[in-house]
């Protein structure tokens, strides 16, 4: 180890900083091996505390007449030496509690060591519960066992890391330092633990799905690829799960969901990452309309369950209101609404001319109803912030749904728009195979590039499946990443994905 070059990884440093932070490592490392010459492991062992931090927070009875005993480990973040005492703050993942060490409990040798702990140092206390005179509890420290030396110091003053991309590359630094971090990531996990009980609650089963697929099926985007040397056969990395879902409704499995990783090669923003996590779900028997009522309970249902209301604060005013019931409007509706009444009167020509007034990038390259989708994509759906469910759109960009009775044009589907993100789309699912491969075919032809196959692009064998008959069925996908930025008032993807991808620095 290079330790004349112990800067942070990521940070952004003044050639001062990087000379404090390279001091302080060499005294730190100096203690951990003056520790290790005594025969104290500085990287201890096991320790068994009875309790999380918010246990005794919440246990701590201030009329009891006997001691409280407390056992807790956890990661110092703050020491105030005062003479013969010293109090110091430690966190776990619960939450903080004050220490007091006093030399007259711990004794002149035992209190000489605590006093040359460092911020940063992973201890184990046992003590017992009392109250300051200023109302604070605390932990009366009668042993403390060093646990693990902190050889790198801690951002400054533990005021949290202000370095946004230190943030995401070093997210355990992030977690130490930033309550609303710790915050934002228990309350995934909670979002998702619910998730899973809402659903096992309606009686549907959580299965798992290849992540490695010899066909990019299920949606239109550019796939990962990689190389199965086993097989000597090229592999994509999943894009959506829907086909293999699909196939368990043909086998009987009627009511199905997978908490899944999808990949696609595609472009980085705060809303959008190249691995993300969605939940697929699809109800034999079902519809569209099925989907639509179980997104608004599913969402409220975690709302209250892990937020503890619908009224879902974002900043700057900006209140999202989940009370049902939500908005329903058409796509089509939406669209004249921005573009103009008469847009779907008038010709190709004309569309595209009224596009560039309004001041969208489209050209004669361009098919008619991407000219139009381009005015959805671009114009609309980012103005849709109160739940809204979009409904029936083109047939042509969703090959998968099935057509709606009056208008074969348009398909019975939904996208849940909130916050100015799709959150859901939902379909009433095609089970025609007649009709599947006549889509299948049409989309191969318009997208096909120079050596492009049927076999290399068409999923044959989802069709075979389809031909041995799938039951009518609603199906839905819920971005996992999307909906948890909604009901915790995150602006990034990044913000609620732990390790987020981050071009490597060179």
């Amino acid at each position: 180890m290079n330790e004349e070059n112990q800067t942070v990884p990521g940070a952004d440093t003044s050639a001062e900083e990087t000379a404090r932070i390279n001091d302080l490592f060499r005294q730190r490392k100096t203690r951990a091996e003056e520790l290790a010459a005594a025969g104290i492991n500085p990287f201890g062992e096991r320790f068994d505390g009875d309790h999380r931090i918010e246990e005794y927070r919440t246990g701590f009875r201030p009329d009891c007449d006997t001691p409280q005993p407390a056992v807790v480990a956890g990661r110092l973040t703050a020491m105030r030496v005062m003479g013969k005492s010293i109090f110091a703050d430690l966190r776990d993942s619960t939450g903080r509690i004050q220490l007091f060490a006093g030399r007259g409990e711990l004794g002149d040798e035992a209190f000489a060591a605590f006093k040359k702990l460092d911020i940063g140092d992973i201890v184990g206390v046992r003590g017992e519960l009392f109250v300051t005179r200023m109302g604070e509890l605390t932990v009366r420290v009668h042993e403390c066992t060093l646990l693990c030396k902190s050889l790198r110091p801690l951002p400054e003053k533990f005021h949290g890391l202000t370095d946004i991309e230190q943030r995401y590359r070093q997210r355990y630094l992030d977690l130490i330092t930033n309550d609303d971090s710790r915050r934002v990531f228990r309350q995934r996990i909670r979002i998702i633990s619910e998730l899973r009980k809402f659903m096992e609650s309606r009686g549907f089963m959580e299965v798992e799905t290849p992540m490695l697929q010899t066909l990019a099926g299920g949606a239109s985007a550019n796939p990962f690829k990689t190389y199965y040397e086993a097989l000597n056969a090229p592999m994509y990395l999943r894009i959506a799960p829907e086909l293999f879902l699909k196939r368990l409704l043909v086998g009987g499995f009627e009511r199905v969901f997978e908490i899944n990783r999808n990949f696609r090669n595609e472009g980085i923003d705060r809303r959008h990452s190249p691995e993300f996590t969605m939940m697929e779900v699809y109800q034999a028997y079902g519809d569209c309309a099925s989907m639509m009522e179980l997104i608004e309970d599913l969402i409220t249902t975690i709302a209250r369950n892990v937020i503890g209301t619908l009224q879902i604060d974002h900043g700057n005013g900006k209140v999202i209101n989940l009370e049902k019931p939500w908005r329903r409007v058409t796509y089509h509706d939406l669209v004249r609404e921005k573009a103009g009444a008469d847009w779907f009167d008038i010709t190709p020509a004309e569309r595209l001319a009224r596009a560039r007034e309004l001041g969208l990038a489209v050209d004669e390259s361009m098919p008619d109803f991407e000219v139009t989708n381009e005015v959805y994509e671009k114009l609309i759906e980012h103005t849709l912030i109160q739940p809204t469910f979009v409904m029936r759109m083109p047939a042509v960009l969703l090959p998968l749904a099935r057509g709606c009775k009056d208008d074969p044009s348009v398909v019975d589907v939904f996208e849940l728009e909130i916050n100015g993100q799709e959150i859901a789309p939902a379909y009433t699912e095609l089970n025609d195979p007649i009709e599947q491969r006549r889509r299948f075919m049409e989309q191969f032809e318009r997208e096909k590039q120079p050596g492009d196959t049927l076999a290399d692009k068409v999923d044959e064998d989802f069709l075979v499946a389809l031909e041995y008959g799938m039951p009518p069925a609603g199906g839905m996908g819920v971005g996992i990443d999307r909906l948890v930025m909604l009901l915790t008032g995150a602006e990034s993807i990044r913000d609620v994905v732990l390790f987020p991808h981050m071009r490597p620095r060179k």
